[in-house]
């Protein structure tokens, strides 16, 4: 612990280091924002590519989209950003938007709608994980040049295959796959038609307040002020988001105020901070859901019997009320709570009896070996130990396979677990972000591909219940739309196997003079640009 702390505090004294920067000591300087986090699931800052939690937080300071959130007031909903405005032709189809001007990337081109034109269509060409957000309007790498188009450099048309309702178009647009790129320069950098692609992953040419100057994967990233933002210029003109991964450390480095937030803590040190000097804590309600899944490749667990034992011997309100407490609330649903139709039943509990009945009633009474992929992370291994204990309560021999995030989630995107133990946010605030994940998959062939749909990844073909979430998706009555996921989501808890178990509470640790500080809500991910200090 003592070693892992100084070489942690000695990275971070490196990163502050800085030209016209002080290193650190008792405090952080006034116009530099330090954080600890767990960034060890970082692949990439390209938008067209990156899906992970970590990634998702850079990205949203890099990039600015056509429609965004102001942190300030989430629940505003989107609203313009490089899109003064928007139109809506009369039968539904065609998005019309109006670019804003005085946009202008960290190279110090200006944002047009050449740019946007282009990311929108490279995004569906490279056909990168989360490409399902935009090719679900029909857009395809064969008609991109007919249904994203820029005419000139101030207007982009947007042509969808079918009228969708206006707030489940422009919602997905706020994804992190809504980013906009400079053509320029991911063009002068492009590999064998990648259209900048391997060069993005590692570099950012955005317009947003902050661009990354340095990356250190599992280690560190380092972002400094766009020259050339548009907007009011952030208090923090150096964000430093250092990996440390044990809720131990993070907790003493803030008391020491090594690092003015800390992102990680478990409900130990979170109670341990009370009464400390110059620290306080925030709560809030993030969309990110704590899950299991079964791969349906795997005989037993594709026994629809062997799945409902293993969501009855889940000790639900055990973990909630013991190292989870005050992170994490019981919630048994794909869709979180605030969402339209979020689902509240709760109908599995911990019961061994009921349990063991049921997996009589299977075709595996016995139980065989379970490996469970989980990421090195503290409340996860936890719940991987409890899932083991309990399992094993019933007969299953539970082994755990430890790794990284990028090393559990490629496994996951292989489809080569047997029970993945995962996180998931929404990408957008509309229903469809979870149903079209969970609750969809149309194609269940390796070939498909389809890496950002949950359901793809653990092999669950269902194209009645797909057809269920495309007729939810063009509903435009609101009430009769939420009453669609209600029902859909009381089916798939029954039959999926998925086993849904907690909503995140989000605990940040931070020093007390740290304003602003909004982790982005069950919407979005953390703005450092409202950030004071």
């Amino acid at each position: 612990m003592k070693l892992r702390y100084a070489l942690a505090s000695a990275a971070v004294a490196a990163l502050l280091a800085g030209p016209g920067l002080v290193p650190v000591s008792a405090e952080t300087p006034p116009n530099m924002l330090v954080i600890a986090n767990r960034i060890d699931d970082i692949k990439t800052f390209d938008p067209a590519e990156s899906f992970e939690f970590a990634g998702a937080d850079v990205s949203r300071n890099v990039y600015e989209k056509l429609v965004n959130f102001d942190p300030l007031d989430l629940d505003a909903g989107y609203q313009p950003q490089l899109a003064a405005s928007w139109e809506i032709s009369d039968d539904g189809k065609t998005i019309t938007f109006t670019m804003a001007e005085g946009h202008v990337f960290s190279t110090g081109n200006p944002v047009t709608a050449k740019d946007a034109e282009f990311s929108l269509r490279r995004a569906v060409l490279l056909n990168k994980t989360p490409s399902f957000i935009l090719t679900q309007f029909g857009f395809t790498p064969e008609n991109v040049e007919q249904t994203i188009v820029a005419p000139d450099e101030s207007t982009l048309v947007l042509t969808l295959d079918k009228p969708y309702a206006i707030s489940f178009v422009l919602n997905c647009l706020t994804a992190t796959i809504g980013g906009i790129v400079d053509m320029q320069a991911a063009m002068e950098n492009e590999v064998d038609g990648d259209m900048g692609n391997a060069w993005l992953r590692t570099n950012t040419v955005g317009s947003g307040p902050y661009k990354v100057v340095d990356w250190k994967p599992s280690e560190s990233v380092l972002m400094d002020l766009n020259p050339n933002y548009g907007g009011e210029a952030p208090a923090m003109e150096r964000v430093i988001v250092q990996h440390i991964q044990e809720s131990a450390t993070q907790r003493l480095q803030l008391e020491r105020g090594d690092i003015d937030v800390a992102r990680n803590l478990s409900p130990e040190d979170v109670a341990g901070l009370e009464g400390v000097d110059g620290v306080k804590v925030v709560d809030e309600l993030r969309g990110r859901l704590m899950y299991w899944a079964a791969n349906q490749k795997n005989e037993m667990l594709a026994d629809p019997k062997v799945v409902e034992a293993l969501k009855w011997s889940t000790d639900y309100a055990g973990m909630s009320d013991s190292f989870l407490k005050g992170q994490y609330t019981v919630h048994q649903a794909f869709l979180p709570r605030t969402f339209l139709g979020a689902l509240e039943d709760t109908p599995f509990g911990f019961d061994i009896d009921k349990a063991k009945a049921t997996l009589a009633e299977s075709g595996y009474p016995e139980c065989g070996p379970i490996k469970i992929s989980v990421r090195d992370a503290q409340e996860r291994l936890d719940i991987g130990q409890s899932l083991q204990n309990t399992w094993g309560q019933i007969g299953c021999e539970v082994e755990l396979i430890v790794g990284t995030g990028a090393q559990t989630l490629d496994r996951y995107r292989a489809r080569e677990h047997d029970i993945y133990l995962g996180a998931w946010g929404p990408d957008y605030p509309d229903p469809n972000t979870n149903a079209g994940t969970f609750a969809f998959n149309p194609d269940n062939s390796d070939e498909a591909g389809a890496t950002g749909l949950l359901a793809w990844r653990n092999a669950w073909g269902i194209p009645e219940m797909s057809e269920k979430t495309l007729a939810a998706v063009v509903e435009n009555d609101t009430e009769a739309r939420k009453e669609m996921y209600l029902a859909l989501q009381a089916e798939h808890q029954q039959v999926s196997p998925f086993g849904v178990m907690f909503q995140q509470i989000e605990q940040n640790g931070m020093r007390s003079n740290v304003e602003n500080f909004v982790a982005g809500g069950a919407t979005t991910a953390v703005s450092y640009w409202v950030i004071t200090k």
